[in-house]
């Protein structure tokens, strides 16, 4: 008897969860509402889309393992991707001083736009498994609060279902035609952002999953701009908020993403949003901490106007610790939590959880009775890592919604100031913070005796007083007049 998993949601979540689900099943069916592009185009279902994304090493490695026909690394970066080494291909200036660029390449990163990301992830999956894409709406899940039997669908946005629905995995219409349901072995929901699990869940008689939102009013503003000739090997800028002062969180960044172009993003918290006119955008990059985003952006040709987003909310829904869940079921990505963009860990988390799915549907059948309620706890590791370093730092700022420090907030708060500080001029502090970043280990990284250690000792060299600049990186700023100014160190 054929066997089919429904997979709610086409963006990297869903595309993962797909890959994962496709070796133990005859067919994956994944549904969107939106008519998805041909290629690496933006499309409205993805708020942060036009906002800058990095994809960590451990989302990257967990995209390796669920599709390794594809060679994702090397597909991404055939595509137009960058590859950059947080450990020295970046500048950085946190609330504890810049930053050294240190000889490992290591802690790699994928820089690119959300739109080639999102298509890169889509063909690869459905280049190497058995997985169709169809555009349809889910509305609910069929089955009960014991176990989850197929989704509950309308046409969406096309306004008919589609003919390969139809005719290939007898979708059942009810009513007026106007809706169907779809029967399946396994469902996920990858919806994102905009998931309704909890409604559907309530309507199969679960109401006891608790649900959190810290939101720090980050408001998101960022626009493409040529990269001005000579800076083709310009680095990965990062000016950090400062979440210590008492003052709202001002940030900016230049991302190296393909066909040589910058996609600059700036960030304000709650009373020091950044704006959406191109000469004030302008005005408060340069007026960030350093002043050094915008003096790049100043003589750069922009390609884009500016776009904003107010998407950028924490919000963990904790289905783990419901009193009963439904077998065949899981909810992963966005749709199990959201975090602030500004730590660029959601789609990380998104391909971890869809690790987790993938290693336990290898062991246990898909319909094996305890099984989904197993992945919903193993994945909320990922969710928990990623929860920590985000609203720990976000209920810091004036004005958060949601959320207040708490002891523990501020105990965590005051030791990773010790720890950015030393890691300010120790690599064995600097990497503990990375491994926590690029989600290649949880928070208790930080706890090692070797964290610990240069947190208490402190720098093992004195400040910089400037951006670590390359010889190279000095002339380009020297040929656009700017040097290297004062206020930028």
């Amino acid at each position: 008897m054929s066997r089919r998993a429904v997979v709610i949601g086409a963006g990297i979540a869903g595309m993962l969860a797909a890959a994962a689900l496709s070796p133990v099943v005859d067919h994956v069916v994944v549904l969107d509402r939106d008519e998805l592009p041909d290629g690496p185009e933006h499309r409205t279902g993805v708020p942060q889309g036009r906002h800058a994304h990095l994809l960590m090493h451990g989302g990257l490695e967990a995209m390796e393992k669920l599709v390794p026909q594809a060679g994702m690394r090397a597909y991404l970066l055939a595509a137009g991707a960058r590859q950059i080494s947080l450990s020295s291909g970046m500048l950085a200036l946190t609330p504890a001083g810049w930053f050294r660029r240190w000889r490992h390449d290591e802690y790699l990163t994928i820089t690119c736009s959300r739109a080639l990301l999102d298509w890169a992830v889509r063909t690869a999956v459905l280049r190497n498994t058995n997985v169709t894409v169809h555009r349809a709406q889910a509305t609910g899940l069929l089955g009960s609060a014991r176990q989850v039997l197929g989704v509950r669908l309308s046409p969406g946005a096309g306004g008919e279902f589609a003919p390969g629905l139809l005719a290939d995995h007898g979708l059942r219409l009810t009513g007026d035609g106007r809706e169907a349901e779809l029967d399946a072995d396994f469902v996920v929901d990858a919806s994102g952002r905009g998931t309704r699990v909890l409604r559907w869940l309530e309507a199969l008689g679960i109401h006891d999953v608790r649900e959190d939102n810290v939101d720090s009013g980050l408001v998101n503003a960022t626009r493409v701009y040529r990269v001005p000739q000579g800076a083709q090997n310009w680095p990965l800028t990062l000016i950090q908020a400062d979440p210590y002062t008492g003052r709202p969180g001002r940030s900016g960044m230049i991302v190296p993403i393909e066909n040589d172009q910058w996609m600059v993003s700036l960030g304000g918290t709650r009373g020091s949003e950044p704006p959406k006119d191109p000469d004030d955008f302008l005005g408060y990059a340069l007026a960030l901490p350093s002043p050094l985003v915008g003096r790049l952006i100043a003589d750069a040709t922009p390609l884009t106007p500016v776009f904003t987003s107010h998407s950028t909310s924490n919000s963990r829904r904790y289905l783990e610790k419901a009193r009963v869940w439904p077998d065949r079921f899981v909810a992963l990505g966005d749709a199990a939590a959201t975090f602030n963009p500004l730590y660029g860990q959601g789609m990380s988390v998104a391909a971890l959880g869809a690790q987790s799915l993938a290693e336990a549907v290898r062991q246990t059948d898909v319909a094996a009775p305890g099984l989904a309620r197993r992945v919903q706890r193993t994945l909320a590791g990922s969710v928990e890592a990623a929860w920590s370093v985000a609203v720990s730092t976000d209920v810091l700022y004036p004005g958060v919604e949601g959320g207040s420090p708490t002891l523990a907030h501020r105990l965590t708060a005051g030791y990773s100031q010790r720890l950015t500080k030393a890691a300010a001029g120790s690599y064995a502090a600097a990497s503990a913070l990375w491994d926590v970043t690029c989600l290649r280990t949880g928070p208790t990284r930080l706890m090692r005796p070797d964290a610990v250690l240069s947190a208490l000792m402190g720098p093992a060299l004195p400040p910089l007083s400037g951006p670590p600049l390359t010889a190279d990186e000095r002339a380009f700023l020297a040929r656009l007049g700017q040097g290297v100014p004062t206020a930028a160190r």
